[in-house]
C-alpha cells in the first residue's frame, strides 16, 4: 500500500521488547508516521502488553508470544526460537494485508535476516536498526568467545548482508558497521536515541524521597549485563560503611534479574534505603526523573557498554540531573561534562562518587544545565527524525 506521496508502507520488528513500551522503536514509528508512510510493527506479548493486534495513534501492531526472557543459553535458544517462528507468521500475514515495501530489523538478536531474506527476493528493501552490537553482547553475558560466540558474529555479517541502509545509534556502532560490517560509509546513517519529553510539564513528588533528603534514582533493563548489583552495593556502602542514612534510592526497571536483585537487596539489609517498584508508567517516571537529585548509571566497562548510547544517560540529562556513570566511551560521548566519571568497576568507589556529588548542590546544579543543554542542542530527537528520514529516502531509491 501506497499513500498519495507514493511513500510505501513499512514493516518494523523488534524482539527484546514490545512497543510502545520500547521507546526508540516507538519514536521511529510515529515519525516515519508522520512522514507520510504506513506503519505496521511486530513484536513480542511482554511486560504486560498482551493484545495480539493493536491498532494504536496510527499504527498497526501485531504481537506475538514468546518464552520467558532468556537467562542462560538455553534460555536464549527458546527466546529466539519462539520469537523467530511469531515473526516469521506474522510478517507473511503482515505482506497480505498491507503490502510493505521496506522490512526494518531491529536488534538484538541478529537472526532477523531469516525473517527478511524471503521478502527481498519479492524486491522488499531492508533496514537495519542496531540497538546493541550483538557479538560483544553475547560475550558480555557469557563471557567468553566459543564456538556459539562465533555463530553470533556469522549471524552479525549475514544481517549487515541483507541490509540496503544501516541505522546506528551513535558513532561507534557506524565504525562497526563500516569495519566489521563491511558496509559503505554512505549506507550508515547515525540515528541516536534521544527523548522526545516536555520534561516541565512534570511536578517534583517529596513523597518519593520517603521523609530523607536526598533521592538518588535508577531507571532501565534489570538483566545480567546491565549492573544493577553495583547500584546496590554502592548503596550498602553509603548507608553501612559511611553512615548515609539520607539518602532514598528508587531503582526502576524490570527484567530478568529482577526477583534476583530484590533479595540482593534484601541480604544487604536495604530494604528501607531502597525502593524497587518494577515496572512502573511515563507519569510516575517523569515524575521520579523530575525529583531525583542525581541519577546513577550501573553498566559496567566492557567492550558491549562502550558501545552504547544508554537511554538512562539521556532521560537524567533531559530532566536537567546530574548523574554518576562508570567510564564508557559512548556514556561520556553523550553526558560530557554532565557526569561524574568512576574509573573502574567499583561498587565503592561508585557510592563514594555519589555521596560526593550529593554534598556538592553547585556542582549538580552545573552539570544538570549542561546536560540539558546538551540534549536541547546536539542530541535532540528533531535531528534524528531528520536522519532517520533520509535514510530511508536512500532505501526507497531504486536508482543506485
Amino acid at each position: 500500500m501506497k499513500d498519495s506521496a507514493g511513500k510505501p508502507a513499512v514493516l518494523i520488528i523488534v524482539e527484546n521488547l514490545p512497543v510502545p513500551l520500547d521507546r526508540r522503536v516507538w519514536q521511529e514509528s510515529k515519525a516515519l508516521r508522520d512522514a507520510g508512510y504506513e506503519v505496521v510493527v511486530i513484536c513480542p506479548r511482554m511486560r504486560g502488553y498482551t493484545q495480539p493486534e493493536e491498532f494504536l495513534d496510527g499504527i498497526q501492531i501485531y504481537r506475538h508470544p514468546i518464552s520467558a526472557e532468556a537467562g542462560g543459553l538455553v534460555g536464549f535458544f527458546l527466546e529466539y526460537a519462539t520469537a523467530l517462528w511469531g515473526e516469521m507468521r506474522l510478517a507473511w500475514r503482515a505482506w497480505r494485508r498491507h503490502r510493505f515495501r521496506v522490512i526494518h530489523l531491529c536488534n538484538p538478536p541478529d537472526l532477523l535476516f531469516l525473517v527478511a531474506w524471503p521478502f527481498r527476493l519479492l524486491g522488499v528493501r531492508v533496514v537495519y536498526d542496531v540497538h546493541d552490537v550483538w557479538p560483544e553482547m553475547f560475550e558480555a553475558k557469557f563471557g567468553g568467545r566459543g564456538l556459539f560466540y562465533w555463530c553470533v558474529r556469522l549471524a552479525e555479517r549475514l544481517t549487515y548482508a541483507t541490509a540496503d541502509v544501516v541505522l546506528a545509534t551513535n558513532e561507534s556502532v557506524r565504525q562497526t558497521a563500516i569495519v566489521r560490517g563491511g558496509k559503505r560509509p554512505d549506507r550508515v546513517w547515525v540515528v541516536r536515541t534521544a527523548p522526545d519529553i516536555r520534561s516541565q510539564e512534570f511536578a517534583v513528588d517529596p513523597a518519593l524521597r520517603r521523609g530523607r533528603r536526598y533521592l538518588v534514582g535508577y531507571v532501565g533493563v534489570m538483566g545480567n549485563a546491565d549492573g544493577v548489583h553495583y547500584t546496590l552495593e554502592a548503596a550498602a556502602h553509603l548507608v553501612h560503611r559511611m553512615g548515609r542514612t539520607d539518602i532514598q534510592f528508587l531503582l526502576m526497571g524490570t527484567g530478568p534479574e529482577y526477583q534476583s536483585l530484590i533479595e540482593r537487596r534484601d541480604q544487604l539489609g536495604l530494604s528501607d534505603w531502597v525502593e524497587m517498584p518494577g515496572r512502573v508508567s511515563n507519569e510516575y517516571l517523569f515524575t521520579a526523573l523530575q525529583t531525583m537529585d542525581l541519577g546513577v548509571s550501573s553498566d559496567p566497562i566492557n567492550s558491549y557498554n562502550d558501545h552504547c548510547t544508554m537511554n538512562k544517560v539521556l532521560e537524567y540529562m533531559t530532566f536537567g540531573k546530574a548523574q554518576v556513570l562508570f567510564d564508557l566511551k559512548e556514556g561520556r560521548a553523550s553526558a560530557g561534562d554532565a557526569a561524574v566519571y568512576v574509573p573502574t568497576n567499583s561498587a565503592e568507589q561508585l557510592g563514594e562518587a555519589i555521596g560526593k556529588l550529593l554534598d556538592d548542590p553547585a556542582a549538580r546544579e552545573r552539570m544538570g544545565r549542561l546536560g540539558l543543554e546538551r540534549i536541547r542542542s546536539d542530541l535532540n530527537w528533531g535531528r534524528s527524525v531528520a536522519q532517520l528520514e533520509a535514510a530511508y529516502r536512500r532505501a526507497c531509491d531504486r536508482g543506485d
